[in-house]
């Protein structure tokens, strides 16, 4: 399910779009000014944003300034509900990282179609960083020998890891996966490596974002989701966890 985060007043003409969003299936999450709005696009970070400027108080151009500004809301698509087609107006939303906006009125058939763009563009992108930054086979085997321990009975289990560490999985899909419950799993692991399922799935996800530090130049929250995670600030910790510092750090300490 895709989660939207509807950004202004709760009119009529607003909440009858939001109904028919949620009856298409949408989880809607509603922010009645900016500072809620910039607590929320943190704490839940939706798929995407609209933001009705006809509300009074709401300041597009801080709105936007500041989601751009964070990581975690830095790609996440934006749309405008404007009153109307200010050329200069609607050039300096854009500017500011709007994706696209809607003059009012406007049709539901309109909205979704916009709706509908700009998750798919943001899915392609996504798809686009992880398909370009995977490594070759040859890289991948030689990166999964080097990370885990040669251990007959946890091949299935790392194998499966390594095919999709950079999917949101979790013990539980690991140990369905190969035919375990989750205790027996654990357990099994635990004994032969010492280290959980779950600490595992991290070290493959923290060996891929220092392979992508070096070998591009892409932003520490692009490098995030391309492994795995969907919170920035919770990849940078684990990270810290692991090497000792933040990630842009350990990029600058392997740039010199």
């Amino acid at each position: 399910m895709k989660t939207i985060l509807a950004i202004g007043s709760n009119t009529q003409t607003q909440n009858t779009y939001l109904e028919s969003l949620e009856q298409k299936g949408f989880d809607i999450i509603n922010a009645e000014n900016v500072f809620a709005a910039l607590r929320l696009a943190q704490e839940k970070l939706p798929d995407l944003i609209i933001c009705n400027l006809i509300t009074p108080g709401v300041n597009g151009s801080e709105i936007l300034s500041k989601l751009r500004q964070e990581a975690t809301t830095a790609i996440v698509p934006v749309i405008l509900f404007l009153a109307k087609a200010n050329c200069s107006e609607i050039r300096k939303y854009m500017d500011l990282g709007a994706d696209d906006y809607l003059i009012q009125p406007f049709t539901m058939e309109e909205l979704l179609g916009a709706i509908a763009a700009k998750l798919k563009r943001q899915d392609a992108v996504k798809q686009w960083y992880f398909t370009k930054f995977q490594p070759a086979k040859t890289l991948e085997t030689k990166t999964t020998q080097a990370l885990f321990p040669s251990v007959s009975k946890l091949d299935q289990c790392f194998n499966f890891i390594e095919t999709h560490y950079h999917q949101q999985i979790t013990l539980k899909d690991v140990a369905q996966a190969v035919g375990y419950s989750p205790a027996y799993l654990t357990d099994l692991v635990k004994r032969q490596t010492g280290q959980s399922v779950c600490r595992w799935i991290i070290k493959r996800r923290i060996a891929e974002a220092c392979r992508l530090l070096t070998a591009t130049n892409y932003a520490v929250y692009q490098i995030g989701e391309t492994v795995g995670y969907t919170d920035a600030n919770h990849f940078i910790r684990q990270f810290r966890q692991f090497n000792g510092m933040t990630p842009q750090a350990w990029r600058h300490l392997h740039e010199s």
